[in-house]
């Protein structure tokens, strides 16, 4: 069996360098090492695009109670909304629905176009911890695209590394907001793996290396506010940290739609926590 290597991007005498983990330290390949503690970490990878699965975990969609779709359903968030490990995560000043959502990031390797599932496995170059925040603010008018919602920006940490050859079966997945476990999942309870997820994708849309598709959250995503530590930990791939803060300026409201707070936002900020969660009226 192959050995795991995991491989950092870090800003390092003001220069984007990739590092190899030795110990402690962070080693770039021309033999400079910088403390891992110390260290100004960048997104492990500079993707094209983001590409993200609506639902996946079991938890997750029994907790809203409802159903998972017979194909899994997707959506994009720009690579402005990348951050990194340690990086600060901004909730505009105005909103108040900023939840956590921690996940397993793919990341492609190969071009991969019209791939099977038996052959997606090669076209993957690695893993990575990501946590993809939603501002669920403006899900009144972006629900279906979720542009807003998941892609305004700084929110797409990634990190902090990509490792490779790490098998994906069986792997604990948990959230922690200021040291308490707050999200406690497995890769064992997604509908559809990393091999599918690829392939899925892969049959119309052309993926290039570094491109990063998001595998899913467990239940209990919950909002955060500014001044909270979240981490998300994924058995295997380390743990990924970030610290909220408030933007520096609020949404301007002489254009476009404004932050709500309906029942669309409440039932899903508040997940399980909602009083009228499986009562809620149909969508029209």
């Amino acid at each position: 069996m192959a050995a795991f290597s995991e491989y950092r991007r870090i800003l390092l005498d003001g220069a984007a360098v990739q590092v190899t983990v030795d110990g402690d330290e962070l080693v770039a390949g021309d033999g400079r090492r910088v403390r891992t503690e110390e260290a100004q970490h960048l997104p492990p990878v500079v993707p094209s695009k983001v590409i993200a699965v609506h639902l996946n975990h079991r938890s997750r969609v029994e907790e809203f109670r409802i159903g998972l779709p017979d194909t899994p359903t997707y959506f994009h968030k720009p690579t402005s909304a990348l951050n990194s490990h340690r990086g600060a995560v901004v909730r505009p000043e105005g909103c108040k629905w900023l939840n956590y959502e921690g996940e397993v990031a793919i990341v492609i390797g190969r071009t991969a176009r019209n791939v099977s599932p038996a052959e997606a496995g090669e076209y993957i170059a690695g893993y990575t911890v990501a946590n993809d925040y939603g501002l669920h603010d403006f899900r009144d008018t972006d629900a279906g695209s979720m542009l807003r919602v998941k892609g305004s920006d700084t929110l797409c940490p990634l990190g902090p590394g990509l490792v490779t050859d790490w098998d994906f079966h069986g792997k604990r997945l948990r959230t922690y907001v200021n040291g308490e476990v707050v999200q406690d999942g497995s890769t064992d309870e997604m509908k559809w793996d990393m091999h599918y997820l690829v392939a899925d994708i892969a049959r119309t849309i052309t993926l290039y290396p570094g491109d990063v598709l998001l595998s899913g959250t467990p239940a209990n995503s919950r909002p955060v506010r500014p001044g909270d530590v979240v981490e998300v930990e994924v058995e295997g791939l380390g743990r990924l940290t970030n610290h909220i803060v408030t933007g520096p300026t609020p949404v301007r409201t002489d254009v476009g739609a404004q932050p709500t707070e309906s029942e669309e936002v409440l039932s899903t900020a508040l997940g399980g926590d909602w009083e009228f969660r499986g009562i809620r009226a149909p969508r029209r």
